[in-house]
């Protein structure tokens, strides 16, 4: 996802910027009030990405044609007029 710092943490639409951000601590939390959303498996290799979308592998809601090597997700703006962009096939989703 790409956009203003403050928004994408505030409202993140990728699920890898949704594990990112649930992973953080928050100060004064509950302990254990909240599971951050997991990020399964190892990260995909640099040298030898996965085909299609290269988190799909570790992706919880990923679907088969996140593999699909034909569609590789690239960057689209959001609808609703945000200026942000994200590179899922399933932001609308997210």
């Amino acid at each position: 996802m790409l956009g203003q710092a403050a928004e994408v943490v505030a409202r993140p639409r990728h699920p890898y910027t949704k594990a990112l951000v649930s992973a953080v601590p928050e100060l004064g939390a509950q302990p254990l009030a909240a599971q951050p959303l997991a990020a399964r498996g190892e990260p995909a290799s640099a040298l030898d990405p996965p085909p299609g979308c290269a988190f799909h592998p570790r992706c919880p809601i990923a679907e088969p044609a996140c593999a699909d090597p034909a569609l590789i997700p690239r960057l689209a703006r959001l609808p609703g007029g945000t200026p942000h962009t994200v590179a899922c096939i399933r932001s609308e989703v997210t």
